[in-house]
């Protein structure tokens, strides 16, 4: 069996893994773990969640390729490109680049660089988590069972765009902030995740 480790951003992309990627991937001989990047250490206590610096992630990397070195174990990230800190490898040449998914590419592609292990396959979701959650905004009915206008609009946000990575990132439009306007009881860690959104 693969085992495939990803250190992510937050807790929301932790139980995504966990609850929904993990027990797919199972079904394909690929057992998956992940844990939020140590952001600090204090008193011996550790810290998680929020890309603040590249060194973080990369300690975290360096610390599980080290410790599983086993040709079967996979490595990745689940980051978001858009609030990125401005010491990861290829930022500032990626800057200039206006295609989110290009911009994205070319940042895997400095990242697997840095790390230089071929065992490492990086990953950056082009906006937050929550665009993931509009490839199938109608399942929010799940969670919210009386929210039928507002899963409604949801659905028509998505079919608005081609790809929900796509939907808008400006700081009142990004894809959370429409799913907390329409659904103000929407809590990404919160929100019952063993079910769909």
């Amino acid at each position: 069996m693969t085992r495939l480790n990803v250190v992510v951003e937050g807790q929301t992309e932790e139980t995504f893994v966990r609850d929904l990627l993990a027990p797919e991937l199972a079904t394909h001989q690929i057992i998956a773990a992940a844990h939020a990047v140590t952001t600090s250490r204090k008193k011996g206590k550790l810290y998680r969640g929020g890309l603040l610096k590249y060194a973080n992630l990369r300690r975290d990397l360096d610390l599980w390729m080290k410790q599983d070195r086993k040709p079967d174990a996979r490595f990745s990230t689940m980051l978001d490109l858009y609030a990125l800190p401005n010491d990861f490898p290829g930022f500032e040449g990626s800057r200039s680049i206006g295609d989110p998914i290009a911009r994205a590419r070319f940042l895997e592609d400095r990242l697997f660089e840095d790390l230089g292990d071929p065992r490492f396959v990086p990953y950056l979701q082009v906006h937050e988590f929550e665009a993931l959650l509009f490839s199938d905004p109608s399942t929010f009915i799940v969670a919210f069972p009386d929210a039928h206008l507002a899963v409604e609009q949801l659905v028509a946000i998505a079919t608005a765009v081609s790809n929900p990575e796509l939907i808008d990132d400006g700081p009142e439009t990004a894809p959370g902030k429409r799913i907390c306007s329409l659904l103000p009881k929407f809590a990404k860690p919160v929100t019952d995740q063993s079910s769909p959104p």
